[in-house]
Parts: C-alpha cells; structure tokens; sequence
C-alpha cells in the first residue's frame, strides 16, 4: 500500500523526498449508540480499514492536499496565514481545520506541507472517515512539528475542528476512539468524565463482519438534530425535578420511577433509549470481561431493538439487514452509527462466515432490492505515525 501511495505521491508533487506516513484508523461502534451526546457510555473499537497520509514538509507557508479518494478534485491550495472554511475546498476542510484550531491555541506549525490522503474506509458508510481524516492530520502536525500535544487533548482539538471549522455538532466518540484506540481492544468511554478503560476482545472461533447496506443516509443529519433536540427537551423536564445533568446519570430505575415527568410521548421514547442503550452498554462490557459472548451478542439485538422502536433511526434497510443477520444464525447483529443507512455490526463464527455473507447478502437484496457490501474486519490499533517513526523512502 504505501510503495503505491508514495509513487502517487511523487506522480503529484513531483518529488518523493522526505516523506513520512501516518495512518488512522475508521471506527465501529459496538454498542451504545446514540449516547455520546447523552452522557452516557459507549464501547467504540478502531477498524483495520482508515485513513493514510504522506507529508512532506515545504520551505514556505503554502499548504497543498490532494486525495486519491476524491482524485477529480485534484490538489486543493491553502496558506497557513489564511486558512478559513470554503465550501469549494470540499473534504479538505477536515484536515485545515485541524489545523486551523491548533494556530488558534497556538501551536507554531511554521511550514507549509505537502500532502497525499489515501482512505479504504466506505465511503458514506457511517464509519466515521472524516474523524479519520482529522486525527491523521492531527497526529501528523504533532509528530513533524514536535508539539508535544497529550493525545487525549489532540483528540479534544480534533473534535473542535468538527464542531467549529466545518459546524458539524457531533459528540467525542468517534474522534476518541480513533485517537486512543488499541489493538484487539475496545473502549468504554463515558463521554460525560472521558473517563475510559480499554476492554480485551477476545475472538478466537469468532469474527466482525461489517455489513454496509449502500442505503444513502440521506436523512441521517437532520434526523441526528431533531433526536438531540427531543433528548434535549426530555432532560429539561427531569431536571425540574431531578438534579442531574444529563440522561447517563438516569439507571432505570430512577427513570422508570421519574419518566412521567417528560411530558411528550415522543421525548419519553427517546429518554427511554437513552437511559436503557446506557445500562445495556455498562452491561455488555461486564458481560464481555466474563467471557460471555453470548449474552453480549443478545444485548447487541436489544440495542437494534431499542434504536428501532423507542428511537426510530434504523430504516427498512438496516432493519432488513439485522433481521437476516439473526435468522442466519448471528450471535449479536445490531444498527450502528447514525442510521437512515450505513451499516450494520455482526459477530459471527468464523465456521459460517463465507455462508452468512451468502445468505445475509441474498436475503437483504431479495427484501429492498439492494446488494449489500461486506467487510470481514479485524480490530486495529488508533492513530499513528507508520514505519516506526522513520521517513518513507521508495
């Protein structure tokens, strides 16, 4: 992969000299969605597929990127002295707004760069490449330009980057578990405190297959704003009452004794998810470290349940997609990322792989006539510098 990049590399900068790479990884949520804007737990791990970047540093301020992905947009110019968000700079506006929020906490990056982007994550998939893109930007800058920034904090800037460079109010989640994630190992992270531990994942006799239904998530953004919102209002009317700061701080019970307080059906069910998604996420890792797969499989099919009834985000393909994910036999098989599309999340003995990809592919198509894309995938380290911190040379 990366002989190919860097020849790519010198095909568009004219030189291969001095470079070095940088990978990050895509991300998939095992369970506990929809919480990271909702105080509560999530259990992301990072994906074998991500995102590659060369860079070389230049002797003036200018900034050039270019991405094999987007490979008709051809290179895209910036300067650090005036990096600012321009529609027409399209996907680059992930990486300068990195950055663009470092200059701001002044961070001194006193060169331009040139630099080539490479991703084999879906595109659209929901896996969350544009985190990617950032965090292989961000630990780019802090490795070429030694600013010696804590990776908890560079995945922080990375998250503001989202927020207030390109207006996107996403949670910490993505851009956490990418920035600290560790192989063979996922995270729960309570993104109320940050406060996480690395959990082993042991899948001897099993395996991750990633299903994306190739449904465009069309709806996916303004249906994320108008959730947040109804969880929002849901909060507001506990907390007349209630001295807590968010849903995650709800067990079930207090909800189940307090929920009359909400006064929208509609704002109960998405409370509902929230709380619930929240203790059944606490529940699965404690299930996991107990070597029960089993039980943290069948609470992955609570989560589908849940996302699909009380909050309403799955679609008749992702709910297609799980459905024959069970009947074929899935030992957990659940909705992930955003929803209106995307993907799905199966864990699956290694034995039926190559007949669950069949049947589940079959099934799905014959039920909303699309053909679903499948990725076997293992779980892979977080966002680093490749080739043990040596330049790449071809």
């Amino acid at each position: 992969m990366l002989e190919n990049l860097i020849g790519e590399f010198k095909k568009v900068y004219g030189s291969k000299e001095d470079v070095c790479s940088f990978f990050a990884p895509g991300r998939v949520n095992l369970i506990g969605e929809h919480i990271d804007y909702n105080g509560g737990h999530v259990f992301p791990c990072a994906l074998s597929l991500g995102t590659y970047a060369l860079v070389r540093k230049r002797k003036d301020s200018q900034i050039r990127v270019f991405s094999k992905n987007f490979s008709e947009i051809g290179v895209i110019r910036s300067d650090l002295s005036t990096i600012q968000y321009e529609e027409s700079n399209d996907w680059a506006n992930y990486p300068l707004g990195v950055i663009d929020i470092l200059q701001k906490e002044n961070y001194r990056i006193d060169h331009g760069m040139d630099i080539l982007f490479n991703g084999n994550i879906p595109n659209g998939a929901g896996l969350s490449s544009s985190a990617s893109v950032e965090l292989v930007m961000g630990v780019a800058l802090n490795n070429l330009f030694q600013l010696n920034i804590d990776q908890v904090d560079l995945v922080k800037y990375c998250q503001r980057a989202e927020n207030e460079f390109i207006g996107v109010s996403c949670g910490i989640m993505d851009q956490f578990s990418i920035g600290l994630a560790k192989q063979d190992h996922a995270i729960l992270l309570n993104c109320q405190t940050l406060d996480y531990q690395q959990t082993p994942i042991q899948l001897d006799e099993e395996v991750l297959i990633i299903a994306n239904s190739n449904k465009r998530r069309g709806l996916a953004d303004s249906k994320y704003n108008e959730r947040r919102a109804e969880c929002e209002q849901a909060l507001a009317d506990l907390k007349e009452t209630l001295d807590i700061h968010s849903l995650g701080d709800l067990s079930i019970d207090e909800f189940e004794n307090n929920k009359h307080l909400i006064k929208n059906t509609t704002e109960l069910k998405r409370a509902k998810h929230a709380v619930y998604e929240n203790q059944r996420t606490i529940e699965a890792v404690h299930r996991l470290n107990n070597g029960d797969l089993i039980g943290f499989g069948q609470l992955m099919n609570e989560s589908h349940v849940s996302l699909r009834d009380d909050y309403e985000v799955t679609g008749k393909e992702l709910d297609a997609l799980v459905e024959a994910a069970w009947e074929e036999g899935a030992i957990g098989a659940r909705m992930t990322g955003a929803g209106f599309g995307g993907c799905t999340i199966n864990i699956v003995k290694k034995t039926e792989e190559d007949h669950f990809i069949q049947k589940v592919g079959k099934r799905y198509k014959d039920k909303v006539g699309l053909t679903a894309d499948f990725y076997v995938v293992e779980i892979g380290d977080g966002a680093k510098q490749l080739e043990g911190g040596e330049k790449v040379w071809q």
